[in-house]
């Protein structure tokens, strides 16, 4: 089973909705110890970081989701879920859940032409090999709607980049964790292949 955690930052239905449609069983749950039962994690979201670590620490989510990791919990953070995963955010000057060092950045472009948020499909480039990745051909387009950006201070840990006014990591990762700044649930078929192998993920080495 999988549980993917409540904490009113919208997108959980979508999330769902991608799970049933592959038949992978999966809850929606704000109760820790519901998410501590489960075999794996979905932590997404959309929206903003200091509102998000309120309601996440409110309800001890963020000491659920520290604890899973710890246990070796596969996880796979969406959007502003790979965002808070990290020690600190520029959005509020936010301490965040601190799986990864490293702090999630104002995403900023020179060019006018391009807006923030960035919002639409855009290609990736992985730049390391990781299970959740396989059979993934490159230059893939994913969809990305977001401000702010996860990096970091590994540069290992970044296992996929995009460009958009500059290049930024998009896709991270350590040990049982992995996140992504794009939304796999509303990517199409190679966002559902990409949720499809974080299923069968155990959470180990690549």
């Amino acid at each position: 089973m999988i549980g993917i955690i409540n904490y009113d930052a919208g997108n959980l239905t979508s999330v769902k909705r991608a799970l049933d449609y592959l038949a992978i069983p999966g809850i929606v749950s704000s109760d820790p110890e519901e998410l501590g039962s489960c075999e794996r994690i979905i932590f997404p979201g959309v929206g903003n970081a200091a509102s998000a670590m309120v309601a996440l620490k409110k309800r001890g989510l963020d000491k659920a989701l520290k604890g899973a990791f710890g246990r070796g919990v596969p996880i796979l953070g969406i959007c502003l879920g790979a965002q808070i995963i990290l020690s600190r955010s520029e959005e509020g000057d936010t301490e965040c859940v601190g799986i990864i060092e490293g702090e999630c950045r104002k995403l900023i472009v020179s060019n006018r032409a391009l807006k923030i948020p960035h919002m639409g499909w855009n290609e990736i480039t992985i730049v390391r090999p990781h299970y959740i990745l396989k059979d993934i051909v490159p230059k893939s387009q994913f969809y990305f709607v977001h401000s702010f950006f996860p990096q970091p201070r590994d540069g290992a840990m970044v296992y996929a980049t995009c460009e958009y006014g500059g290049i930024f990591p998009c896709a991270i990762g350590r040990k049982n964790i992995f996140a992504t700044q794009f939304h796999l649930e509303k990517s199409g078929s190679i966002g559902l292949a990409m949720l499809k192998n974080f299923s069968t993920w155990d959470g180990g080495p690549c």
